[in-house]
């Protein structure tokens, strides 16, 4: 039965050559069983949090724990941790089996349980015709399957992945993370997963953390984060097409409206719960709203805001279709039933759904609703 396996950092920050600080003062706790997704665009720090935990780079600042034990300075093989790269990094003149099993005969374990160990991780992966082939034999998702055993076999507390759908071509990666979700089901271990891509956190993880230049913007469920967000930066890295973004002005002129020179609706005072009035009234704010938020008719008219638009572009997708348009010299984007029959350069009513809209504070991006 393996231990459990929560993980906390404390804040830990990471400064190479003592200079700027590449992760700065982060700190949240990795629930034993969870699957926690590290998010952001690249450079972020993302896999470099991830190699602390591992240990594979040592840590500037703070304190890392696993199971309440200080690991700072345990090193990788002691911390019973397991780790899935981009690269796959097998060994090519090794069979499958043997890439699985060497980490196992490192450690001298006995060969029965190796073979037991192999073939229950290859079970669980579907790969057992794999076994005797040499990586170079294999397509990038069965090595990826060969390097996820690998790591199986070792029964560690936590699994960490760096990226390791990002070699793979759209459809395999969509087939391989409902395979990881599977799996996390099956093992019920920690599981720390890095990605740049915004739709595998939103489909793997319990929990999420974005990350942008080393810090921690907002820690969340999938749904938290899309209906929640905390800035403009994670209501415009979390979804796709990303969150549209309007400058305008709060005034109250026979009730809360927000305004520029092209838009104008009142917004409802309940919208802003946690902020008096008078702090944004007369004020510069940006308003979001989904893509998906914007129809081409309403489903009630009370809480939408209507607009004539010129479309400039549009993106059949077959389930789906874009269109873009411009306010001010914004692209607002828009998500709509693909059978509407409309081109470029035509005009269109489109309406805006109110009550899902947000409102940040244009100098800190912080939401204000």
């Amino acid at each position: 039965m393996t231990d459990m396996g929560n993980v906390t950092l404390k804040n830990i920050a990471k400064t190479y050559d003592g200079k700027v600080d590449v992760i700065s003062d982060v700190s949240f706790e990795i629930r034993d069983g969870e699957f926690m997704v590290l998010v952001g665009p690249s450079g972020c720090g993302k896999s470099t949090l991830l190699r602390m935990i591992a240990g594979l780079e040592d840590i500037t600042r703070g304190d890392l724990y696993i199971d309440d034990k200080r690991v700072n300075d345990l090193p990788p093989k002691d911390r019973n941790i397991a780790m899935v790269f981009q690269n796959y990094a097998l060994y090519p003149h090794m069979t499958a089996y043997q890439n699985m099993a060497f980490g196992l005969k490192l450690k001298k374990v006995r060969k029965s349980e190796i073979d037991e160990r192999v073939n229950k991780a290859a079970d669980i992966l579907e790969i057992k015709e794999l076994l005797q082939r040499k990586p170079n034999a294999m397509s990038g998702g069965q090595r990826q399957r060969i390097a996820i055993g690998r790591a199986i076999v070792r029964d560690p507390k936590v699994f960490l992945f760096d990226e390791p759908l990002s070699n793979l071509d759209a459809k395999l990666r969509v087939q391989m993370r409902v395979e990881l979700q599977k799996l996390h089901q099956r093992l019920t271990t920690t599981m720390i997963y890095v990605t740049h891509d915004q739709t595998e956190a939103m489909t793997l993880g319990d929990r999420i953390v974005v990350l942008k230049d080393g810090d921690i913007m907002q820690i969340g469920t999938p749904m938290e984060l899309y209906n929640e967000p905390d800035n403009m930066f994670v209501a415009g890295f979390i979804g796709s097409p990303p969150m549209n973004f309007v400058e305008g002005d709060i005034t109250n002129t026979d009730g809360l409206v927000f305004e520029n020179e092209k838009v104008n609706f009142r917004i409802g005072i309940s919208q802003i719960p946690n902020k008096s009035i008078s702090e944004y009234v007369n004020k510069r704010v940006v308003m979001g709203i989904r893509p998906e938020n914007i129809s081409a008719k309403p489903s009630n008219e009370n809480n939408y805001q209507k607009y004539s638009i010129l479309i400039s572009a549009i993106e059949q997708m077959g389930n789906e279709m874009l269109i873009y348009t411009q306010i001010d010299d914004k692209q607002l984007t828009a998500r709509l039933s693909p059978d509407i029959s409309i081109r470029a350069g035509d005009m269109m009513d489109i309406y805006l759904d109110v009550d899902r809209m947000h409102f940040f504070d244009t100098e800190t991006k912080g939401v204000i609703i």
